[in-house]
């Protein structure tokens, strides 16, 4: 990896160690969110007992958890950038009693497991942020076993993702910040179709499919989901600690008003996710 893109791999580490207190305080709410895409990806993995599966970017430990729970003999390797959050995974993993785990935490471009490890691997919304997402797909075909399948999901464009455009795009708008360049990590990186079908398939990935996957994000009041927003969001978070007073509280005002306008009863905001299935073949 050359100097610029480790300096954006320490940069992600030190960010998401940073906010994984946040992840950990919202997990119930953030796990019954993400639960559609959970389920996607492993109802295309079918892992079999007595299988090693590998799972990238795990945060705070799903699909990982799920799928290790499923298995009597198998194993689950759970990876991750950030330390902190595969601390999360461990406290998780100890009080559902969980221990056909293990936890490395390493960089998907340099994944340390030989040739032809793992039967399946699986990556929940980890793509959009790798720095060099060629090389990461390169090393999870790598590490693949000759029949393995692999699952990922991606957010899908940002007009389909109210659950977090409601609250960045008034910043981006009142703030006046630019749209980030497509070819730099973020949330939105890999929404437009045909992206992940040609990386996967320059990496030697066959039978490459896209599915769109939908949930919701609920939440209590629109002061709940401010306050996970900007405990879990570090764009956001960021964002508003580089606004002055008067813009930060016009920003909220004009958040909490248009979530009030969309959602006038129940606060439920829709998400749209795409899920990428692919297969090395034998």
């Amino acid at each position: 990896m050359n100097k610029d893109l480790q300096a954006i791999s320490e940069q992600q580490k030190e960010t998401w160690n940073r906010f994984a207190a946040g992840w950990k305080k919202w997990d119930s709410v953030t796990m019954e969110f993400l639960q559609p895409m959970k389920e996607a990806i492993i109802n295309y993995l079918q892992p079999e007992d007595g299988q090693k599966i590998l799972d990238i970017a795990a945060g705070t430990g799903e699909p990982a958890l799920s799928i290790a729970t499923g298995m009597k003999n198998g194993i689950v390797t759970i990876t991750d950038i950030s330390s902190e959050m595969l601390e999360i995974v461990r406290q998780k993993a100890k009080a559902k009693k969980i221990t056909n785990i293990d936890i490395v935490a390493c960089d998907v471009s340099e994944l340390p497991f030989e040739d032809n490890s793992f039967d399946a691997v699986s990556c929940r919304f980890g793509f959009m942020f790798f720095p060099e997402m060629q090389s990461a797909a390169n090393e999870i075909w790598r590490v693949l076993k000759p029949g393995g399948r692999f699952a990922t999901t991606v957010w899908n464009f940002p007009e389909k993702n109210f659950w977090v455009t409601a609250i960045m795009g008034t910043i981006m708008r009142l703030m006046e910040i630019p749209a980030p360049p497509s070819d730099v990590p973020g949330m939105f990186r890999c929404c437009k179709p045909g992206r992940m079908r040609g990386i996967l398939d320059k990496s030697g990935f066959r039978n490459i499919e896209e599915k769109e996957i939908l949930s919701t994000l609920k939440a209590k009041s629109v002061d709940e989901y401010w306050e996970m927003m900007t405990e879990i969001g570090a764009s956001v978070a960021t964002a508003l600690s580089q606004a002055n007073e008067a813009m930060r509280f016009k920003i909220k005002e004009e958040v909490f008003r248009i979530i009030k306008q969309k959602c006038p009863e129940k606060i439920s905001l829709e998400a749209n996710a795409i899920l990428i299935t692919a297969l090395k073949q034998e």
